[in-house]
This record gives C-alpha cells, sequence and structure tokens, in this order.
C-alpha cells in the first residue's frame, strides 16, 4: 500500500470536499462489500487513518451466511482466516451526510498479501468481467434502477410487512404506480434522499412511485459498471438512514408482501466500442446489429446458470409470479414489459438490452457482473436470440429456475461461466448459497404450523 500523506483529501472528488466545506474530517469509514453486498470494514479517526500504512480484514467476511453463519466447504477443507490487504480506491470517498460528526466513506481494494486480487471479493469479481471486455476491445455500459419499500418499523418477523403512515394519516394504496400524490405522501424521506444523494455527489435520473404500496423506483444515469456497482452499494445504506429519520425502514428485500410486487434491479446494458465510442448494438445503417442479437442470446442461454447471483435468496423466487410486474421467462421484446429481456424505446446510439430477472436483494456488483458475463458469453459465441415475442410473454411456460436450490444445480454445472466469473468465486459462492439454504430448511413457518398442525 503506497502510504498515504495528510494531503489524502486532494485525492478525493470535488463532493465530498464539497461537503467538507473545510471542516476537518472527524472519522473515515474504510468498507468493502461482503458476499450479500452488506457494508464491511473498519472506523477510524482521520488522523489515524492518514497514518496508516495498511488496512486488514479476514477472508473469512465472505463465508459468512446472512444470518451469521458460516459456508460448508466440505470435510478435509479448512480455511486459516488469512487477513486480506486493503486499499483505498479514492475516486469512491463520498460523504456519510446523516453522521453528527464530518464523517467520508471510502470504498478500498481488495488484495492477498501478495498482492493479488481476492478472486471471491464481489467488486473483484466484477472487475474481472469488465477487463474481459476491455480485452475485446469494448466497453460495457449500464444503467440500474432501484425499486424498494418503505415500509412500517417491523421489529417481530412473525408480523406482516405494511407500509408506513404518510403524511395525509393514511396508509398508501397498492396500484398507485406513477402517482405523484404517492410520492408526495412520502415527502419528507424523498427529500431526505435528494439532500443525502446531492451531498454525495451522486446523481438521480427519476424517481416514482411503482405498483406496491410504498414502493419507490429511483433510476441511475448510464456508467462504467464498477461505478454504478458503487453508487447503487451505498444507495442501500443512505435511502435506509434517510427512511430512519421518519421512523421507518426501507427493505430492499425481493418479496416484502405478499399480493404485492416484488422489487426488481433492472440493468440497462449497452457496449461501446473503445477505439471508435460507437454503440456495438447498432450497425451502420443504424440497425439492429449483429452484436446486440449475440448478446440477447447470450443472456437467453447463460442467464438460467447466473440466476443464482441475481435471485440469491429463498425469498427471491416469489418475486417470480405472473402479472405481477416480474418476468418467468427469457423472452425477449422490443418496449415489451412481460418478458425477461426488453429493448427499451431508444435512438440508435441509445440502444440497449434491459434485464429485468435481478431482484433488488443481490449484490449489486455480483448481480451486474452475472449479467454482464452471459451477454459476454453471447458475444463470444455469436449465437442467435430466439424469435422476438410480440404478445403477452407471461402466458408462456417458465425457463428460469424458480427455487434456489434449481437454480444453485445450474450454476454448479455452468463451466462456461465459471471461467467468466472465475472458478474460486464460484466455488466460494455456491457454498455459502448451500449452508443459507440449508439454514432455511430448518425454520418452520406459520404457513405450516397453521395448516399441518392439527390438519395432517
Amino acid at each position: 500500500m503506497a502510504k498515504k500523506t495528510t494531503d489524502w483529501l486532494d485525492l478525493i472528488p470535488q463532493a465530498a470536499r464539497d461537503f467538507l466545506d473545510g471542516r476537518k474530517v472527524d472519522e473515515v469509514e474504510c468498507i468493502i462489500s461482503d458476499m450479500p453486498g452488506i457494508a464491511r470494514g473498519k472506523a477510524m479517526p482521520a488522523a489515524k487513518f492518514a497514518a496508516s500504512q495498511s488496512i486488514f480484514l479476514p477472508d473469512s467476511i465472505f463465508y459468512q451466511t446472512i444470518t451469521g453463519g458460516w459456508a460448508d466447504f466440505g470435510g478435509e477443507e479448512r480455511y486459516t482466516d488469512p487477513d486480506m490487504v486493503l486499499t483505498p480506491d479514492f475516486d469512491t470517498a463520498i460523504a456519510a451526510p446523516w453522521t453528527v460528526d464530518p464523517t467520508i466513506q471510502i470504498i478500498h481494494n481488495i488484495d492477498d498479501q501478495d498482492g493479488n486480487p481476492v478472486p471471491f471479493a464481489p467488486r473483484n469479481v466484477l472487475k474481472r468481467v469488465v477487463e474481459l471486455f476491455n480485452d475485446r476491445g469494448w466497453q460495457p455500459v449500464v444503467a440500474p434502477e432501484m425499486e424498494f419499500y418503505l415500509i412500517a418499523p417491523n421489529t417481530d418477523p412473525s408480523q406482516p410487512i405494511e407500509p408506513p403512515i404518510g403524511r395525509s394519516g393514511r396508509r398508501v394504496a397498492a396500484s398507485q404506480g406513477y402517482s405523484m400524490s404517492a410520492v408526495d405522501e412520502y415527502g419528507p424521506i424523498i427529500d431526505d434522499i435528494y439532500d443525502f444523494a446531492e451531498a454525495t455527489g451522486f446523481g438521480i435520473d427519476t424517481i416514482i412511485h411503482e405498483g406496491g404500496a410504498g414502493q419507490i423506483e429511483i433510476n441511475l444515469p448510464h456508467g462504467d459498471p464498477v461505478r454504478l456497482a458503487d453508487k447503487v452499494f451505498y444507495f442501500k445504506r443512505l435511502i435506509r438512514e434517510a427512511a430512519l429519520r421518519h421512523n421507518c425502514y426501507a427493505t430492499f428485500m425481493a418479496k416484502p408482501m405478499q399480493d404485492q410486487p416484488g422489487s426488481a434491479m433492472h440493468i440497462h446494458h449497452s457496449v461501446v466500442d473503445l477505439e471508435s465510442g460507437q454503440n456495438i448494438f447498432t450497425d451502420d445503417r443504424g440497425q439492429e446489429s449483429g452484436a446486440f442479437r449475440h448478446f440477447v442470446a447470450g443472456l437467453q442461454n447463460h442467464l438460467p446458470a447466473a440466476i443464482a447471483m441475481i435471485a440469491p435468496y429463498v425469498n427471491s423466487y416469489r418475486r417470480y409470479v405472473p402479472d405481477h410486474s416480474a418476468p418467468i421467462n427469457l423472452e425477449w421484446g422490443r418496449d415489451n414489459r412481460t418478458t425477461g429481456l426488453r429493448v427499451p424505446v431508444a435512438s440508435a446510439e441509445s440502444r440497449r438490452i434491459e434485464n429485468r430477472l435481478a431482484g433488488m436483494d443481490c449484490n449489486p456488483y455480483l448481480g451486474i457482473a452475472a449479467s454482464l458475463a452471459c451477454g459476454y458469453l453471447g458475444l463470444t459465441e455469436a449465437t442467435e436470440p430466439r424469435v422476438e415475442m410480440k404478445g403477452n410473454a407471461y402466458i408462456n411456460e417458465e425457463d428460469i429456475p424458480l427455487s434456489m436450490r434449481d437454480a444453485l444445480l445450474q450454476f454448479e454445472e455452468s463451466e462456461k461461466l465459471a471461467e467468466v466469473l472465475g472458478p474460486e468465486f464460484c466455488k466460494v459462492y455456491a457454498a455459502l448459497k448451500w449452508s443459507e439454504q440449508d439454514e432455511f430448511l430448518q425454520i418452520i413457518s406459520p404457513w405450516e404450523r397453521e395448516h399441518l398442525l392439527t390438519n395432517v
């Protein structure tokens, strides 16, 4: 790690310096994303951060399940829990505007003690996929959409989730898609999200009310996949903090309420030629190119094996329900929201493909990496997609795994996906998810107690 100096503040983005406005930094949060996408790391006084030569964290961070358990790697395999070396990526430094004292967050790069990127760190997995595109002379571009629910505080897991009370004193009803009145119900929370985003220097494209009761969608401008994943990673924390200021929760759970739509992280994809700067999805005549078709085919052919990464929990599969604004297939269509792969209305220069299958509960680094990996395989294989779906795709049979178990089996069987994502990552990820699957099977649900206890 290169020695930091007391001038490290000169290396951070202007938005972070503007936030400080001459104030002294009190604390620096040195953070990374774990496998679920939770911020892990160390907080330290700014003076201590400036003087530190190295920051260490154990690699077991990546073996921990969402419940706090540990992945089972089998009988003889052992891990000695070695330290990883963290170095600050100063370009990611942003304010933590909800803190009392001036605080800066910085995402860190993660290497082993020999200086090699840790292969199962989610941010490194995405970097690996982007580098594969770059090696071919391409630069992938993404634009994520973030859907989430504002909900009333829920401290008893046995109780159902409810929307919070709005400004009118009532709970917002469902089926209020694009309603400005529904957005206004939670105006103070939205205002704080805007204020926090401005303090961090993040641009917001749009904010709308989605179809669920208290469901909000935030769209981000397109850009570099790693930087966009950084923003989604940061935004999840930012939105939660804004909600807590108003005595409610923000949840990114894929399906928090029954009979309500799930929350997705739709990912818009395009690919730019590094030499010419042109979108390779458009040919010289302004029409859809071969690369466009190959990318669609790659998503169709390889997403079944990648579903375990974009639908990473047992709850994720409750979102894949027909007629609930979520896809159940890998059909593609122009301006067709019933398909899993939608081609939005756009100019030839902005032609893109929207993957509508990813859930908002996925780790943004891994969700984007998985989707790009499938598109990359399509580009390199030069395969053709199925015929465009021009009608209601919900009437077709499902062609994606609809349970965590089935998704993991397909994930483990895909050698091609492992080559792109990295075999070390795939091994750790599968072990982690099988452990979570086993943990879930030990839980007896209220449905089982209600319908089976005295009836079978």
